[in-house]
């Protein structure tokens, strides 16, 4: 499909460069499968959206401070660096900034004497980068690293203090993510607890989101995107919790797009689920027949993205459209900090 049928206008003031507080005061537009009429609810509405049975399945991955600023050793060049995926215990790849003035077997000194060397060029830009030292590489990130902000709001504001417990989400236990799995982030204790008195029932799996997720689609056509990689798990455990209700006829709603694409990912043919330990590159566009969920929720998402792409695939395409221009009109937040959405085909 053409990338240019996922386009939008988004007005500036609509990108949201703070969450509300609390958490779970943000917005949540309801959108239905059939042609009902959008229905604007807040968060905290939730509960009353769900079904008893249903089954909500959160991302516990925790976001580390992958954003490094810095130089190459032996000369004056200014380098960024954000951590995209881990490679070993000591390896990353990252998307670097200035990567035109970084030759492999340079290296690249931070913040706190961190330091590691560039070791290898992938094809899409990035590079390897291995940390030297005996520390373990979470603790050198804590020394020198920033919390790594998407772009749309990195470009309007500085990191602050604030920022280390906004962009994470209340089931942040597994480190390795370097962005947030943002429809999470609404989620607090008295949500929670309204949600186990409806009934509703909840999961866990893993999925490390990479900085690949903020990449453009730069191809004009679907076809031509190479999708990113990342890492995730879901237990042996969880996968059979997920199978019984499945076959006792309860909805699986996934809580983000990661999430989605992991049970996605982990899913048979059949609507099985099986045990998923692994990389995943998943790339979800209309004509997908999903075999994982029976609903999601997220956040709003950029234009031309393959995460739009991906709710256009769950609701239809012209069906998105049409909400995303009713949340335009209503003065809906979007993207990372900003209000939810409920899909329900």
């Amino acid at each position: 499909m053409k990338v240019d049928l996922f386009d939008f206008e988004l007005p500036q003031d609509r990108i949201a460069l703070r969450p509300v507080r609390p958490r779970d005061a943000a917005r949540m537009l309801v959108v239905r499968g059939d042609n009902t009429p959008f229905e604007d609810k807040g968060v905290l509405d939730l509960p009353s959206c769900l079904q008893p049975g249903d089954v909500l399945v959160f991302n516990d991955t925790r976001v580390i401070p992958a954003q490094l600023e810095g130089r190459r050793a032996g000369g004056d060049a200014k380098i960024g660096a954000t951590l995209h995926k881990r490679l070993d215990l000591r390896r990353w790849q990252a998307f670097v900034r200035n990567a035109k003035r970084v030759k492999i077997a340079d290296q690249l000194i931070f913040g706190g004497g961190v330091t590691a060397i560039a070791e290898e060029r992938h094809g899409d830009g990035s590079l390897t980068l291995a940390f030297e030292g005996n520390e373990p590489v979470e603790v050198l990130l804590d020394r020198a690293g920033t919390m790594p902000l998407p772009p749309y709001i990195a470009q309007k504001r500085g990191v602050d203090e604030a920022d280390l417990e906004d962009y994470q989400t209340m089931f942040a236990e597994k480190p390795g993510a370097v962005a947030a799995p943002t429809a999470s982030l609404h989620f607090t204790d008295r949500l929670i607890e309204a949600l186990d008195e409806r009934g509703v029932a909840r999961e866990t799996l893993t999925l490390h989101v990479g900085a690949g997720t903020f990449l453009p689609v730069k191809a004009d056509d679907t076809d031509d995107h190479v999708m990113h990689s990342e890492f995730g798990i879901i237990t042996p455990q969880t996968a059979e919790r997920l199978n019984q209700a499945r076959f006792e006829g309860r909805r699986i709603i996934a809580v983000g797009t990661t999430s989605l694409r992991l049970l996605e990912s982990a899913a048979d043919e059949d609507r099985t689920f099986s045990p998923f330990e692994g990389d995943t590159d998943i790339f979800i566009t209309p004509g997908y027949r999903f075999k994982g969920v029976d609903g999601l929720m997220t956040n709003f998402h950029l234009p031309k993205s393959t995460l739009l792409m991906l709710v256009s695939a769950l609701m239809g395409r012209d069906r998105m459209l049409a909400a995303y221009a009713h949340a335009i009109d209503k003065e809906y937040r979007f993207y990372s900090y900003g209000d939810s959405s409920l899909l329900l085909p």
